[in-house]
Order: C-alpha cells, then sequence, then structure tokens
C-alpha cells in the first residue's frame, strides 16, 4: 500500500492484472442472468473468495465467513501482493482457532457490489468500460443469491455455520432466512433485522460527501490520474462512519482535547481526534473504492429481513438453524437492543452475548478474545 502522502489512486479496487493475493474466482450466472430485487439484472457474475482448511468428502465441515462494509475475503493471511492489509479477523481463522482450519472449510466470499475481485462498480460492463455509477441497485437479498451459487458451485449443500457481523451480519440473518435447511448454525454479531432510520441517516450522509466531490464526476472517475479521484469525499465519508464505528468514551480517553503532535489547534493546528479521523479516511481511500461505498452502503440502508416476507416476525420465524447473537455494549451504532429484538423472534435462539468493550461497533473486529470464546462455544 502507498504511504500515506503520496497520490492517492482513483480507485483502491483490485483490478484484472493485479496480484491476485490468496484469491480464487468463480463466474456465475452465465446460462441466464440473476434477477435483481429491485428489478435489474446481472450475468457473468465474478466472486473472488479465499478459503482455508480443507472440504470433507460429504461437505459436512464448510463454514461461511461474511465480512463488513469495508472489508473483503481476506479474512485472515499477511499483508502483501494481492492484500494491501492482513486479514480483518486475523486472531479467529488458522489452525487451532476458534474458527479452526482443521475441523472447518472456511469460506470467505468478497460480496457482490464489492471492490476486491468480484463483481461491482469497478468492473467492466457488457460495453466493456467500468460500471460506475450505472451499476444496478442491489440488497442483502441479492448479495445472498449470489452466494448461495457460489456454495452450489463449490459443492456446499449445507453449511455447518455462516458467521457474520455488522454487515456481515445482515447476510448472516438474510441466509438463515431465504435459505433455512441450507444453514446448520447462525453466529450473527452486531447487527439488526432492519436497518434503522439512524443507520439509514448516517449512511445517506456518507454517500452525500462522496457524491459531492467534484472527482466522483458522477461515477466516472476510474481513468483518473493519482490525486485526481473522488479520495477527499470518500474520507470524509469515512470519517462519519468512524465516528459511529467508536463510542464517545473511548474517544475521550483516547483523545479527549489533546493537540496532535505539537500542533496548536489556536493558530490553524489540528487535535488528536481529528488527526485521527484524517489518518482512517486517507488510508481506506487507498484501499477501497467510492462507487462501492456508495453501493455496498445503499444495500445496508435496504436490509430489511421483513420486507416481503409479513415483516420481521413472521421473517424470523422461518430460522431453523441454531442461532448465537452477540453484540457490543457500547456499540451505538447497532445498540444492544437490536440483538435483543433478534434473540426475542428467533426460534432456538440462545439470549445474547454481551462484548465488554469501550470500542463501540467496532468491537466486534477488536476484542479477539471475546468474540472468539463466543464463535467457539457456538460452533460444533
Amino acid at each position: 500500500m502507498p504511504e500515506t502522502g503520496s497520490p492517492v489512486p482513483a480507485t483502491g479496487a483490485w483490478r484484472p492484472g493485479d496480484p491476485p493475493g490468496c484469491r480464487q474466482f468463480e463466474t456465475l450466472f452465465d446460462a441466464r442472468p440473476h434477477v435483481l430485487e429491485a428489478g435489474g439484472r446481472l450475468e457473468h457474475v465474478t466472486v473472488a473468495y479465499e478459503t482455508w482448511g480443507t472440504l470433507a468428502p460429504d461437505a459436512s465441515n464448510a463454514l461461511l465467513v461474511l465480512h463488513a462494509l469495508t472489508g473483503d475475503s481476506h479474512a485472515a493471511g499477511p499483508a502483501g501482493p494481492g492484500h494491501a492489509v492482513i486479514g480483518w479477523w486475523q486472531a479467529l481463522i488458522g489452525p487451532g482457532a476458534p474458527i479452526d482450519s482443521d475441523r472447518f472449510f472456511v469460506v470467505c466470499p468478497n460480496v457482490l457490489g464489492g471492490c476486491q475481485g468480484t463483481t461491482g462498480p469497478s468492473s467492466a460492463a457488457p460495453d466493456d468500460r467500468p460500471w460506475g455509477a450505472r451499476f444496478p441497485l442491489i440488497t442483502i437479498r441479492d448479495q445472498v443469491v449470489v452466494e448461495a451459487a457460489l456454495a452450489d458451485r463449490l459443492g456446499i449443500e449445507r453449511w455447518a455455520a455462516v458467521v457474520g457481523g455488522s454487515m456481515g451480519g445482515m447476510r448472516a440473518i438474510e441466509w438463515a432466512v431465504a435459505f433455512p435447511e441450507r444453514v446448520e448454525r447462525s453466529v450473527i454479531v452486531s447487527v439488526g433485522a432492519k436497518a434503522t432510520a439512524e443507520e439509514i441517516a448516517l449512511c445517506s450522509v456518507q454517500v452525500r460527501a462522496i457524491k459531492l466531490d467534484r472527482n466522483w464526476n458522477g461515477g466516472d472517475y476510474y481513468d483518473a490520474a493519482p490525486g485526481a479521484g473522488p479520495h477527499a469525499g470518500m474520507a470524509t465519508a469515512r470519517s462519519i462512519g468512524q465516528i459511529s464505528y467508536r463510542s464517545e468514551l473511548e474517544f475521550d480517553e483516547r483523545f479527549g482535547r489533546d493537540h496532535q503532535g505539537d500542533e496548536e489547534p489556536l493558530d490553524g493546528g489540528r487535535y488528536a481526534i481529528e488527526s485521527y479521523l484524517e489518518y482512517h479516511g486517507d488510508k481506506l481511500a487507498r484501499r477501497f473504492d467510492a462507487n462501492t461505498y456508495i453501493v455496498l452502503s445503499e444495500a445496508m440502508n435496504h436490509h430489511d429481513v421483513g420486507r416481503g416476507r409479513g415483516g420481521i416476525a413472521e421473517a424470523l420465524a422461518r430460522v431453523r438453524s441454531e442461532v448465537t447473537i452477540a453484540g457490543v455494549s457500547s456499540d451505538r451504532l447497532y445498540p444492544l437492543r437490536l440483538q435483543h429484538e433478534l434473540a426475542a423472534l428467533i426460534p432456538n435462539a440462545s439470549g445474547v452475548d454481551v462484548i465488554q468493550s469501550s470500542s463501540g461497533h467496532d468491537g466486534f473486529l477488536i476484542e479477539h478474545d471475546a468474540v472468539g470464546k463466543i464463535i467457539r462455544r457456538a460452533l460444533p
């Protein structure tokens, strides 16, 4: 990954010709297009995914791990060619880890609409130009249909477990509702049955920040030179998101009113919290794609497991898997009341495991010991 301070590329998307890293690829929906929930169509959908462990002869040990908004298929493994950062659940996947690759065949796909090898806005459309803003509207349900097609291609009829947090948790819920016969166990972390008004508001403001960047250019920026893409808009979007991902208490304890280094705010310098937000914004702009941020944020806004199914109670009553639900004590984006609602409505739910942390929503990515214990206990 380029050092902070160098020009930011127009997109941080993985593109054909880049080092594949640990990715594997499948192309789905060749025979007939996938009809999207909102009415569009996609065909020749490429899915990038990574695996750990060995699939049993009867495919009974397959486990699906689902990433959050800015994650990808690289859930475990080092940074290197093809992978800008180490695996986002590095401590939880591998031999002897809570998601034990000596026992399970672990699969983590990059989501439909993503930018790390799976078909999304940075991919080539039928006219061989990047889709950009022309990419059709997709929902969490569309993403799960694609994941189900990938499972079919891999010869996996039933998952021993489906595990996900945040946007990955949305997909874990959808898997349990849409394909109840294909999921033995579900581990659902830091999410609710539908997007709340505040979640929609926060995502919408982030989308607006990107679209207001003049370098977004209506979504057509892929040929822009480094430094001439919509990195400022995406960095602002990430900063807004970062505030909601952490907690007020953590920010106050870590930063308070400290200045950044020897900078003096009254002379135009920055507070430490401002520098922190700028750093995370710049970091994401170098490894992600602005149009993908828009597409996935809007898919999260459309999350409603009860849509067209008689409401969330009726939808969740379809679940047949053994369900473990967890949330973070200080999560203000997906507060614990949302996990308690899931537990009250899902048959075979075991209650809510509370991850004690001051790290807010990001606790599901940070509190490895606590999350690992919950996952280990949930798996057979």
